[in-house]
């Protein structure tokens, strides 16, 4: 293996690696379970090479909860499960859509769909039960995976809490079963313009050139403990699990309240003592001037998701790996070593292609720019997906034919991100060409969200863009109400909430007689009056806090939103609030009045005047456990 911090070219050899090495694991396109060799091993695909881990060893961990499983009882579950999924009629393409919480279960269930044969889809538990429906219905799955959901478009449903006797009874093996390395392996989805998501789809192919390129690049090795802690309908849960299952190692799961907190992170990462970590950059860069202890494990702190601004300190036991790939190119196209020592003035990079991956910077002629110049990111190679699913139109618009390669048959994908060659081999990153925004470490086509707010009653036009600097976007949306008619932001923020996920929802509701038009008689983006960063209220609703406690309690608020005149009535949520700028909220809360506040108590609690309450009650219990004198002083302070 390349070690990342011994090459003096970051992009291309410290992170690729020797690209002939890595192929040559898995380059045979042969099918076929493992036989044992080291031909045999060769040939497999994910699911096999998972198989052929030592039983004995702990395939995963749950601090939170204190349990383990070894690789015996992950496989042997697995494998019950896929006896019944292929009962059920799973077989190669067939989709089995995930639907559970981050846990044991939701690993047996993605294993198993794969050792019947087919694919998963993970689809997130906290999403709208309209769009779990949307997408079950337009993947066509076959089975569904879940717990306590009853209603579905899936054939068949598997509910992890009434069918536990499938993990845990009958057969645990499954017969063989071939998988092609042209077989799908899983679906994920983003956000679409048309309002509807669109899901690519991953081959085994794919997935396995992210699998050995992740493997030699970062030493992967039975003896490591990883984490798993991103979104599980985000593609780089994928990253987290396989690359280090089929290593052997343990992966080891994040529980909620920590998996959002810079701080709470950091200290587990040092108690668990975590090998390899992926962190989504908006948690990973306070992370990078913080102290970190000397018994550290970490090796390396990967990061992607979003655009990375900060360089880390000198002197941290790790090192910073930024990453970059959109979602049909197997989670990671580009990977680079982001030092402390290097030059400040712009942004870190996104370093060079992985293994087996092209990466072209081509003109709106599809031309090659000069060196130095900016150009549109097209991806090419073994990691570019088969398509989107039920969306040939898409597909053929978007991946397209290499011109470039010799390989028959070969695809490059138009990402519509734009980029810079570097003299070092590393490639800048320059934004979109569309209007596609990174909310929060996701893909949204604020088109999608445009659509949708287009169907509710009232609303007669509207338009929704992205606004805030890079280090933080948000949605805005402009909405014209039909004649006669009244438009609350509320209700608007309700019906979305039913429909898409809470990052989809508008931070900013602004209404408007009629949308500019330009000359083409195009929508004038232009001419959009500019977001205020003064959110919009319902009208007549605001009441003003009273006490010294809600006062402060909503001046905090206001603090973490970048707002004022936070009112007893305003929701934290629906002022633009989101968990990542929930913890923050916690954390300060804590600070100034001394009690245990959790980021569940914010959900519980999102109003101003609720959460008020919620630490009032808490401050109070302290003091009535705390001695007379100090719980005089305590109150002392709380009062100033």
């Amino acid at each position: 293996m390349t070690n990342p911090a011994s090459s003096s070219n970051p992009s291309r050899n410290a992170i690729v690696g020797n690209a002939t090495l890595a192929g040559a694991e898995w380059l045979s396109t042969s099918s076929g379970t493992v036989d044992g060799s080291v031909e045999g091993r060769r040939r497999s695909c994910v699911p096999q090479l998972v198989e052929a881990a030592a039983p004995e060893s702990i395939a995963l961990s749950s601090p939170s909860t204190g349990k383990t499983m070894t690789y015996g009882e992950l496989n042997a579950r697995a494998n019950r499960l896929a006896s019944h999924l292929v009962s059920l009629g799973v077989g190669p393409e067939a989709v089995v859509a995930v639907c559970l919480e981050r846990s044991f279960e939701y690993v047996i269930a993605a294993l198993a769909a794969w050792r019947a044969g087919g694919a998963y889809l993970p689809i997130d538990a906290s999403w709208p039960a309209a769009r779990r429906e949307a997408i079950l219905a337009d993947s066509g799955a076959h089975v569904l995976v879940a717990r306590g959901i009853s209603a579905t478009g899936a054939k068949h449903v598997v509910d992890v809490a009434r069918d536990a006797v499938l993990f845990t009874a009958g057969p645990a093996n499954v017969g063989p079963v071939a998988i092609a390395r042209e077989s799908l392996a899983y679906i994920s989805y983003t956000s679409g313009t048309t309002g509807k998501p669109k899901g690519v789809e991953i081959t085994h192919g794919n997935l396995l050139n992210l699998v050995f390129w992740h493997r030699r690049a970062f030493g992967i090795t039975k003896h490591d403990r990883v984490s798993h802690l991103a979104g599980l309908a985000f593609d780089a849960a994928v990253w987290e699990l396989w690359p280090h299952l089929t290593a052997g190692a343990t992966v080891v799961m994040v529980d909620s309240e920590v998996r959002t907190s810079p701080e709470l992170l950091r200290k587990w990462l040092v108690k668990e003592h975590i090998d390899v970590a992926f962190v989504p950059t908006t948690l990973a860069e306070p992370m990078l001037h913080a102290e970190w202890p000397r018994e550290t494990t970490l090796r390396y702190l990967l990061t992607g998701s979003d655009t990375l601004h900060r360089y880390p300190a000198p002197g941290l036991p790790f090192q910073l790996i930024n990453n970059y790939g959109p979602t049909e190119c197997a989670v990671v196209a580009t990977s680079g070593v982001v030092r402390s020592t290097d030059p400040h003035e712009k942004r870190p990079t996104i370093g060079g292609p992985v293994a087996h991956t092209q990466v072209y910077l081509l003109d709106e002629e599809r031309q090659p720019v000069a060196p130095g110049k900016i150009g549109e990111i097209y991806i090419g190679g073994t990691n570019v997906g088969r398509g989107y699913r039920n969306q040939p139109h898409l597909t053929e618009e978007r991946f397209l034919p290499d011109v470039f390669s010799n390989r028959p048959g070969a695809h490059i994908y138009r990402t519509g991100d734009l980029g810079r060659l570097l003299a070092d081999g590393s490639i800048e990153f320059h934004g979109r060409v569309d209007g596609q925004e990174k909310i929060r470490g996701h893909r949204v086509e604020p088109d999608e969200v445009a659509t949708i707010l287009k169907k509710y009653p009232n609303v007669d036009a509207c338009a929704v863009i992205g606004y805030g600097d890079a280090a933080e976007r948000h949605l805005a949306a402009y909405v014209v109400p039909k004649a006669n008619t009244r438009l609350e932001a509320a209700e608007l923020r309700k019906f979305l909430a039913a429909q898409v996920p809470d990052y989809m929802i508008p931070a900013m509701f602004m209404l408007l007689e009629t949308l500019p038009i330009n000359s083409s008689g195009k929508l004038d983006r232009a001419a959009l009056p500019v977001p205020s960063h003064q959110p919009v209220r319902d009208a007549l609703t605001y009441r003003a806090p009273k006490s010294p406690l809600e006062k402060r309690v909503a001046a905090v608020i206001g603090e973490v939103l970048n707002t004022t005149n936070v009112g007893l009535d305003d929701n934290f949520f629906l002022l633009g609030g989101h968990s990542l700028l929930g913890t923050q909220l916690v954390l300060r809360i804590r600070q100034q009045f001394g009690v245990n506040l959790t980021l569940r108590s914010l959900f519980e609690a999102p109003t101003a005047g609720k959460l008020a309450a919620t630490v009032e009650r808490l401050v109070i219990a302290k003091l009535q456990s705390m001695p007379e004198e100090e719980a005089a002083a305590l109150l002392t302070a709380l009062e100033a």
